[in-house]
């Protein structure tokens, strides 16, 4: 009995501090991470571009206020990116215990991000769920280039092109590219990773959000959690099929219960080389 009861005190005291973590502790983090992704035919004179990666702040949600966006503001520019790439979902009051954040005061934030090729993002389901052309209105206002099967040259032989949010909006895939020069290397940004399998093959990489890396990270949870027809084979992470790149952010924020477990919210600063 004395055993027993001593066994059942410490799964409760593991269970408590199990809870605090997720719930409080790791959903407040900010992790950088700092990968090196070596890309075939990605041109030498780009070798060693860094490209900051900020997705799914859901701001307004617990542990998202603004103080929070101006904390990933600062470990954005503490990275000295070349270009920064914002891949939706920055609002949102749906999350439980949520309290509201205005886009116009996210998007003034996210505009004190500093990266000399500049800024480009594209919006996210939860965006148009608000309102998404008061979001964009608010982060072009903010000095960020909106595109939506759109593309814009960053560089010489370096373009961005951002797809419509899936499922939301339409999505124009051979519009976008419409203007992209064949010889151009290619950052192709989508707020859901379920577009990667439709997108050209010129593309050197592909950037996406979306799925949380599931915001509870364990095999059982993890599939059922990812809002994706792929399951988790998207989960989060930098990811190769038949020699195409895909790097999915686990993003910031939280969508419907703010928990996290063993996969913390994250910066990610992806350093670009030839393969």
């Amino acid at each position: 009995m004395r055993r027993a009861a001593v066994a059942a005190g410490g799964a409760g005291a593991v269970a408590a501090g199990l809870a605090a973590w997720a719930l409080w502790l790791e959903p407040r983090r900010i992790v950088v991470r700092r990968p090196t992704l070596r890309l075939p035919g990605w041109p030498r004179d780009l070798a060693g571009l860094r490209v900051a990666v900020v997705a799914d702040l859901h701001a307004g949600a617990p542990h998202v206020d603004l103080r929070r966006v101006e904390r990933v503001v600062g470990a954005v520019n503490r990275a000295a990116p070349d270009t920064v790439l914002l891949l939706g979902d920055y609002v949102d009051d749906r999350v439980a215990f949520a309290d509201r954040v205005e886009p116009e005061a996210v998007a003034s934030r996210l505009g004190g991000v500093r990266a000399r090729l500049g800024a480009f993002a594209v919006l996210g389901n939860h965006d148009w769920i608000e309102g998404g052309r008061r979001v964009a209105r608010a982060l072009r206002d903010a000095g960020i280039v909106v595109l939506e099967n759109d593309a814009a040259c960053v560089a010489p032989a370096l373009w961005v092109v951002g797809l419509g949010a899936a499922g939301d909006r339409s999505v124009d895939v051979s519009g976008a590219f419409a203007a992209v020069p064949r010889s151009a290397a290619v950052l192709a940004l989508t707020h859901t990773p379920d577009l990667f399998p439709r997108l050209p093959d010129s593309v050197a990489l592909t950037v996406a959000g979306h799925t949380h890396g599931g915001q509870v990270n364990l095999p059982v949870a993890r599939p059922r959690a990812i809002p994706s027809r792929y399951g988790d084979r998207y989960d989060a992470g930098h990811m190769e099929e038949d020699g195409r790149h895909l790097f999915v952010s686990a993003g910031i924020g939280t969508s419907r219960f703010p928990v996290r477990l063993r996969r913390p919210p994250e910066v990610a600063v992806l350093t670009l080389r030839p393969a």
